[in-house]
C-alpha cells in the first residue's frame, strides 16, 4: 500500500513534516499495538489459569472413579436385596392364599 507524496522539505536530506492526518495515524497505531499487546498478555494469563483448573480436575479423576465403584456396589447390592425382599413378599402371599383358599 504505498503512496506517492511530495516531499515538503526544501533540503533532500531532511525528514518531511507530517501532516495532522499521519500524527493521529501514527498515534491511533500505537493505541491498538500497545492494546493487542494488553490483550495478548491477558490471553496468556487466561490460558494459564485455564490450565490450573484443568490440572485440578484432573485431580479428582480417582476419586470420581473410586465413588462410582461404590455407587456401583450400592445400587448391585440394593437391586439383590430388593429381588430377595420381593420373592419373601410373594411366598408369604403364596402361603396365605393357601391357607385361605
Amino acid at each position: 500500500m504505498s503512496t506517492s507524496r511530495p516531499d515538503k522539505s526544501t533540503n533532500g536530506n531532511a525528514p518531511a513534516e507530517l501532516t495532522y492526518f499521519e500524527q493521529q495515524r501514527e498515534a491511533l497505531v500505537g493505541e491498538i499495538a500497545t492494546s493487542l499487546e494488553n490483550v495478548l498478555q491477558n490471553i496468556n494469563k487466561l490460558n494459564r489459569s485455564l490450565e490450573g483448573v484443568i490440572a485440578v480436575g484432573n485431580e479428582f479423576g480417582s476419586v470420581e472413579a473410586l465413588w462410582s465403584q461404590f455407587e456401583n456396589v450400592m445400587a448391585k447390592d440394593g437391586e439383590n436385596g430388593d429381588n430377595k425382599e420381593g420373592s419373601e413378599e410373594r411366598e408369604e402371599q403364596g402361603e396365605d392364599e393357601t391357607r385361605h383358599g
